[in-house]
Order: C-alpha cells, then structure tokens, then sequence
C-alpha cells in the first residue's frame, strides 16, 4: 500500500498537481468523485474505480498538507473507537445526540 501510495504522489508531482494546484480545488475534484460514487451506487455498479478515484485526490491533499494517510485514519479511529450510538432508519445516531 506504502509503495503504491508513492506511486501515486509522484504521479501528481509530475502533472504538477501539487504545486500547481489547491487544497480548494482538489476538494471540489473529490466531490466531483464522491458524485461519480453515488451515481454508482445508485445504480448498483462497481464502486471500485469511483473509491479509488477518491483516494487518488485524497492522497493529493494529503501530500500538500504534509500528512500519511496512517496518520489520517488513525485520528478518525481514535475519535470513532469509544463511540456508542444505534442505527435509525439507516442512519447512525451517536449516543447523545437523540
């Protein structure tokens, strides 16, 4: 994963997508995806290039913004870890926030 992660940043690196581009727009490139990801789902398709597209501008930002994706999901599990809460009509509800 390590190996295919630099593979990736340096294919940013060479389109100069790092430094030639923002945070902001690389946020809209993911929201585009995340679009091309519902409308996959939607439509009961593959996901999996839609899920990778995601993380390919993920990894984008992560890179401008100096962080690992370790990093990243270790500080999302952290704050998920202890979490409590029960589905409501297909919605996780954290306990509290009834």
């Amino acid at each position: 994963m390590e190996e295919l992660s630099k593979l990736i940043i340096q294919w940013h690196q060479d389109r100069n997508l790092i430094n030639g581009s923002t945070d902001k727009d690389q946020v809209l490139k993911l929201m585009q995806e995340l679009g091309e990801l519902s409308d996959s789902v939607c439509k009961g398709k593959d996901v999996k290039d839609d899920l990778g597209d995601m993380m390919v501008v993920m990894l984008n930002i992560m890179e401008r913004q100096g962080v690992t994706m370790e990093e990243c999901l270790l500080t999302a599990y952290n704050d998920i870890k202890d979490r409590k809460g029960r589905m409501v009509d297909g919605i996780f509800v954290k306990e509290g926030d009834n």
